[in-house]
């Protein structure tokens, strides 16, 4: 033990010359050997002149300083290695030959050079991987006997290409211990890559705990949805941590490594099918004409900007209020444009609010817009609550300046971004997006030059306020996982198919109407929390049970719903794309909203928080408030007339 761990610290040159050495006295040893294996006898090999037995060491040595040979690692050899060596013993046997005819009077049989070969082979090759594997066993033996190291023990979920892969490198790393194979492939069943074993997945649970494996590794990146969610629905029942390699989309443009993992995903746990779109109905709206799109720096307005410029319109106007939002958006685009598209789109990045109309008039007319994507709203469902003037003013009045001024700059296509907040809501944010909605549907049945329609769809994953992102930093700091309540059920859709349906919507929709999505089986709450608990390596602490992380529930938010609905009435028909569906819903009359708008914008004015709640409850069907007035302001101010006040904090995040 002591004479490797001193022959491991020598100097890098000392380790080449001990690896020439090694050469030099296996390469004529292979030749006496396969002369003797030839003859039975030591005559032929003694009757080999001397220079030839010189000559090829030599040779051997300055193809593998060629090569690279010396330079190498012998504890990361591999494959290419084999090659390297095969190519080395191939031009020695065609030195043998030359050397034979130059220095000796008698001619070898031919049998000696193919066996010389194959013993050169077998010799250098050997020689090496023997010192690898003695090499890798030694610091096998430091990493297990090393209490101070932070060493986790690993498992791969897949022994296909892609999982030996990403095997070797773990073998490479010293921060892990790469101990088992999982595989559904009963050939492989217990045989061994690189030393590793290949054990049977059916077994998982009892094997991570036998091999006390901490971590496992899923290495399928070819698999479909289901069979990604029936894995991780096996390793939620280990006690282990789960991360996953890239997409195979992205390991084989060479944009990603197989080595880059990646935490399990709120997509990988749902294993919900992307619903794909038709590039005639992204691009309708969008190729070479010029878009604006509000809200440009949010999570949906922002993702609409990232495809929308790859759908090649003449020019796209960012529209954000918030400066910084809008300074990375606009980055991103253009960098994004130069380095992976190597296109030229004029990108127009304008600071402004949508409560200014003639702001947004002066942009529509002075750029010709032709399409615009309204994204601009307040979603956070408690914040709004709180905040119930500013709602109104910002989703109800900022929709209807975006709306007149589209109309008045003879905007082609107007998509106003909504939600399923909006179908019988609980709380005002959800009750102004069915205002914004009925504002569109009201200006449709006038005489209106624009195309106006709406995009209804459920919880955006990881957009700005998600449920998620919370979860997921809560379980990072081990802290209590907060949920609302125990039946809490959503739907929910990725920010990317979220906006590539708003981009169909536009050339799908007629005018007025609300497209929706099919968007499958919806989600408890509480049972994707303890999912994420599950795969991040730790276990859900209870009443009854040990565990490192506690589920909390913490009661309903102002204006929370257990339930999330898509659809208003059952007027519903299809489509061009199988998995939307477009609704006609009933609507107040143009003339007769624009009244109540007055009255509303006179409310607001005198911020008359009672005033706005029932005219919201008067028009707004099926708006049926989950708690009582918590304009924070309002109570403040009528405190001493209201000494039972009740306000729910909104530290909590919104589903959105």
């Amino acid at each position: 033990m002591n004479f490797f761990k001193k022959l491991e610290d020598l100097p890098r040159f000392y380790k080449s010359a001990i690896l020439l050495l090694n050469d030099a006295m296996l390469i004529p040893f292979s030749l006496y050997l396969s002369c003797y294996l030839i003859t039975g006898s030591l005559s032929l090999s003694n009757n080999i002149h001397w220079l030839v037995y010189c000559s090829l060491p030599i040779v051997t040595s300055i193809i593998f300083l060629k090569f690279g040979m010396y330079r190498a690692i012998v504890r990361y050899l591999g494959l290419k290695t084999l090659w390297t060596i095969g190519g080395a013993a191939t031009l020695a046997s065609l030195w043998l030959l030359v050397s034979i005819n130059l220095f000796n009077a008698e001619v070898l049989p031919w049998r000696v050079y193919v066996i010389f070969w194959l013993l050169s082979i077998l010799s250098l090759g050997g020689s090496r991987f023997i010192a690898r594997q003695i090499f890798n066993s030694l610091a096998m033996v430091r990493l297990n006997s090393d209490r101070q190291c932070n060493i986790k023990r690993v498992a791969i979920y897949g022994a296909g290409v892609t999982g030996v892969r990403l095997g070797r490198y773990i073998s490479s790393a010293s921060e892990f211990i790469h101990t088992l194979y999982f595989d559904d492939d009963k050939k492989l069943f217990g045989r061994e890559i690189d030393g590793v074993e290949v054990a049977s997945s059916k077994g998982l649970k009892e094997l991570c705990s036998k091999h006390k494996i901490e971590e496992v590794f899923m290495a399928i990146p070819n698999a479909d949805v289901e069979k990604k969610k029936k894995v991780i629905e096996q390793l939620l029942e280990c006690g282990v941590r789960v991360k996953t390699v890239p997409g195979l989309a992205g390991i084989v443009s060479g944009e990603i490594r197989v080595e880059e993992l990646r935490e399990i995903s709120v997509d990988d746990i749902l294993g919900r099918d992307a619903v794909l779109p038709r590039k005639e109905l992204l691009s309708g709206c969008i190729q070479g004409k010029t878009v604006l799109v509000t809200g440009a720096g949010g999570s949906i307005g922002s993702e609409l900007c990232r495809q929308i410029v790859m759908l090649g319109p003449k020019k796209l106007i960012l529209f954000e209020l918030s400066e910084f939002a809008l300074y990375k958006i606009e980055s991103e685009l253009k960098s994004v444009m130069v380095e992976q598209y190597s296109i030229d789109i004029e990108i127009i990045a304008l600071l402004g609010s949508v409560q200014q109309r003639k702001r947004l008039l002066q942009v529509m007319k002075a750029y010709n817009v032709q399409t615009v994507y309204h994204a601009a709203a307040y979603k956070h469902v408690p914040i709004v609550e709180h905040n119930p003037i500013e709602g109104v003013r910002n989703n109800i009045f900022g929709t209807l300046n975006t709306v007149v001024a589209a109309n008045e700059a003879d905007v082609e296509t107007f998509v106003l971004v909504s939600t399923d907040k909006a179908v019988r809501p609980k709380n005002i944010m959800g009750a102004t997006k069915r205002f914004a909605e009925l504002i569109l549907q009201g200006i449709s049945q006038s005489d209106a030059k624009t195309k106006f329609c709406m995009v209804r769809f459920g919880n955006v994953l990881n957009s700005s306020g998600s449920v998620v992102p919370l979860f997921s930093k809560q379980i990072e700091n081990k802290e209590p996982v907060t949920v609302t309540h125990p039946e809490v059920t959503r739907y929910f859709m990725t920010i990317p198919e979220a906006s590539q349906l708003v981009l169909q919507a536009g050339y799908i929709a007629k005018g007025g109407d609300v497209c929706v999505l099919d968007m499958g089986e919806p989600v408890k709450i509480i049972d994707l929390a303890k999912k994420m608990i599950a795969l991040s390596g730790y276990k859900e602490k209870t009443d009854s049970s040990d565990g490192d992380i506690e589920i909390k529930i913490v009661g309903l938010r102002p204006g929370e719903k257990l339930y999330e609905e898509l659809l208003i009435g059952d007027n519903v028909t299809g489509t061009e794309h199988p998995l939307i569906m477009r609704a006609e819903e009933s609507c107040i009359p143009w003339g007769e909203l624009q009244e109540i708008i007055s009255k509303l914008n006179q409310c607001c004015h005198e911020t008359d928080v009672k005033g706005v709640r029932d005219i919201l409850l008067s028009v707004v069907s099926g708006y049926e408030p989950q708690c009582d007035i918590q304009d924070k302001v309002w109570l403040e101010t009528n405190v001493r007339r209201k000494k039972n006040k009740k306000v729910i904090p909104f530290d909590a995040s919104a589903e959105r």
